[in-house]
Protein backbone atom coordinates (compact mmCIF):
# COMPACT_ATOMS: atom_id res chain seq x y z
CA UNK A 1 0.00 0.00 0.00
CA UNK A 2 1.15 3.67 -1.10
CA UNK A 3 2.27 6.21 1.55
CA UNK A 4 -0.35 8.66 1.01
CA UNK A 5 0.79 11.14 3.32
CA UNK A 6 4.63 11.21 1.83
CA UNK A 7 2.72 11.24 -2.15
CA UNK A 8 1.00 14.63 -1.09
CA UNK A 9 4.68 15.89 0.45
CA UNK A 10 6.17 14.93 -2.65
CA UNK A 11 3.80 16.72 -5.00
CA UNK A 12 3.32 19.58 -2.70
CA UNK A 13 7.16 20.14 -2.26
CA UNK A 14 7.17 20.13 -6.34
CA UNK A 15 4.69 22.42 -6.84
CA UNK A 16 5.92 25.02 -5.14
CA UNK A 17 3.28 26.24 -3.50
CA UNK A 18 3.74 27.09 0.12
CA UNK A 19 2.34 24.94 2.69
CA UNK A 20 1.15 27.73 4.42
CA UNK A 21 -1.23 29.04 1.71
CA UNK A 22 -2.48 25.53 1.09
CA UNK A 23 -3.48 25.22 4.64
CA UNK A 24 -5.33 29.09 4.41
CA UNK A 25 -7.35 27.56 2.08
CA UNK A 26 -7.81 24.25 3.82
CA UNK A 27 -8.34 25.87 7.01
CA UNK A 28 -5.94 23.83 8.59
CA UNK A 29 -2.79 24.76 10.44
CA UNK A 30 0.86 24.01 8.75
CA UNK A 31 1.22 21.30 12.10
CA UNK A 32 -1.49 19.28 10.64
CA UNK A 33 0.02 19.25 7.38
CA UNK A 34 3.35 17.54 8.89
CA UNK A 35 1.40 15.22 10.86
CA UNK A 36 -0.49 14.38 7.86
CA UNK A 37 2.64 13.90 6.21
CA UNK A 38 3.30 11.37 8.40
CA UNK A 39 -0.29 9.48 8.09
CA UNK A 40 0.03 6.58 5.59
CA UNK A 41 -4.06 6.31 5.46
CA UNK A 42 -4.89 9.98 4.76
CA UNK A 43 -8.39 10.36 3.30
CA UNK A 44 -9.40 10.17 -0.22
CA UNK A 45 -11.45 13.83 0.16
CA UNK A 46 -7.93 15.49 1.81
CA UNK A 47 -5.63 13.84 -1.17
CA UNK A 48 -8.39 15.57 -4.00
CA UNK A 49 -8.87 18.64 -1.73
CA UNK A 50 -5.25 18.85 -2.09
CA UNK A 51 -4.65 18.20 -5.57
CA UNK A 52 -7.46 20.71 -6.77
CA UNK A 53 -5.27 23.37 -4.67
CA UNK A 54 -2.22 22.46 -6.06
CA UNK A 55 -3.45 21.38 -9.50
CA UNK A 56 -2.20 17.64 -9.47
CA UNK A 57 -4.05 14.73 -10.40
CA UNK A 58 -2.93 11.89 -8.21
CA UNK A 59 -4.96 8.95 -10.08
CA UNK A 60 -1.34 8.07 -11.03
CA UNK A 61 -0.25 7.84 -7.70
CA UNK A 62 -2.85 6.44 -5.73
CA UNK A 63 -4.93 3.55 -7.00
CA UNK A 64 -8.16 4.22 -5.08
CA UNK A 65 -8.61 7.45 -7.05
CA UNK A 66 -8.95 5.66 -10.23
CA UNK A 67 -11.86 3.39 -8.63
CA UNK A 68 -14.15 5.68 -6.46
CA UNK A 69 -13.38 8.97 -8.18
CA UNK A 70 -15.46 10.84 -10.94
CA UNK A 71 -13.73 14.14 -12.12
CA UNK A 72 -15.38 17.01 -10.86
CA UNK A 73 -14.86 19.83 -13.91
CA UNK A 74 -13.11 22.80 -13.08
CA UNK A 75 -14.81 26.47 -12.63
CA UNK A 76 -13.83 28.09 -15.45
CA UNK A 77 -15.70 31.26 -14.58
CA UNK A 78 -13.88 33.10 -12.07
CA UNK A 79 -15.76 33.61 -8.27
CA UNK A 80 -17.00 36.94 -8.62
CA UNK A 81 -16.56 37.81 -5.04
CA UNK A 82 -12.60 36.82 -5.67
CA UNK A 83 -12.36 39.34 -8.77
CA UNK A 84 -10.71 42.80 -8.35
CA UNK A 85 -13.24 44.30 -9.68
CA UNK A 86 -15.85 43.10 -7.38
CA UNK A 87 -14.18 44.49 -4.42
CA UNK A 88 -13.46 47.75 -5.92
CA UNK A 89 -17.52 48.62 -6.84
CA UNK A 90 -18.26 47.29 -3.16
CA UNK A 91 -15.52 50.03 -1.78
CA UNK A 92 -17.01 52.74 -3.89
CA UNK A 93 -20.55 51.93 -3.23
CA UNK A 94 -20.11 51.90 0.50
CA UNK A 95 -17.83 55.12 0.20
CA UNK A 96 -20.75 57.10 -1.34
CA UNK A 97 -23.40 55.49 1.23
CA UNK A 98 -21.01 56.84 3.99
CA UNK A 99 -20.88 60.24 1.95
CA UNK A 100 -24.35 60.45 1.59
CA UNK A 101 -24.85 60.13 5.58
CA UNK A 102 -22.47 62.20 6.50
CA UNK A 103 -24.10 64.77 4.27
CA UNK A 104 -27.35 64.26 5.81
CA UNK A 105 -26.10 64.08 9.60
CA UNK A 106 -24.28 67.47 9.16
CA UNK A 107 -27.58 68.84 7.19
CA UNK A 108 -29.55 67.43 10.34
CA UNK A 109 -27.16 68.95 13.08
CA UNK A 110 -26.96 73.01 11.72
Amino acid sequence: MEHRGEILKNAIYLSGIPISLIAKRMGKSRRWFYLMFENQNVSLDTVLEIGKIIKHDFSTEIKEIRRNHIQEPENKYPDEENTLEFWRKKYILLLEEHNALLKSLKRNSK
